[in-house]
């Protein structure tokens, strides 16, 4: 799930104000606990004040040119280290298809590239359903929470956190990413050799 469809997940469950327990989708039980502390102050303001709207609808927009601003340079600075060392990795194994992972070979400087495309690609996916939602659905809360999560989100960003914050590479931040959520490891992209050496004997076969 990317970031655009958790956080709209998120401002629903703090909107309805769905109880933990409840079997809205499998995972819930990680979101409602940050979707009730938003929801608490959400419910103290009053949208149907026409001040209040106007200054959500701000910070709500605002929030969202930072957030791009930030991902693009990101991007620029990213293009300016050029950082041209290989990067091998094996894909997660998807076992509903049977497959076992493709073997990527790739380089910083085209990865976090494409990482930082991903998360702004995931912000215009947000605007559009936040548009959809508030213009059609007249929702307003998932104005405000949306703001919240997005500053989060940017915080959270691993590419933001190199580039911008200066954080190294290690731990979480070391490249590829680890894709998190509840699938846990077995989500994760393979690094070790053994596992390369398996990907690489896959795809020697296949050019046979």
């Amino acid at each position: 799930m990317n970031a655009a469809a958790s956080n709209l997940v998120i401002s629903l469950v703090a909107m309805q104000g769905a109880s933990p327990t409840a079997p809205v989708w499998q995972g819930q039980c990680m979101l409602t606990g940050r979707a009730r502390a938003h929801r608490t102050v959400a419910r103290k303001m009053d949208f149907d004040d026409p001040q209040v709207l106007v200054s959500v609808r701000i910070a709500y927009v605002t929030v969202q040119a930072v957030i791009l601003a930030a991902y693009y340079y990101v991007s620029y600075k990213v293009k300016q280290k050029n950082d041209l060392t290989v990067l091998k990795y094996v894909e997660p194994a998807n076992p509903m298809s049977g497959d076992q992972g493709n073997l990527v070979t790739t380089t910083i400087k085209d990865y976090d590239l494409a990482e930082t495309s991903k998360l702004i690609r995931s912000v215009y996916m947000g605007l559009a359903m936040m548009s959809f939602m508030h213009l059609y659905m007249k929702y307003t809360q998932p104005l405000f929470i949306q703001a919240l999560m997005g500053l989060k989100n940017l915080y959270d960003a691993k590419p933001v956190a190199i580039h911008v914050l200066g954080k190294p590479a290690e731990g979480d931040l070391k490249r590829p990413f680890k894709a998190g959520g509840f699938m846990g490891a077995a989500a994760e992209p393979k690094t070790d050799k053994a596992a390369i050496d398996e990907a690489e004997k896959r795809v020697a076969k296949k050019d046979e």
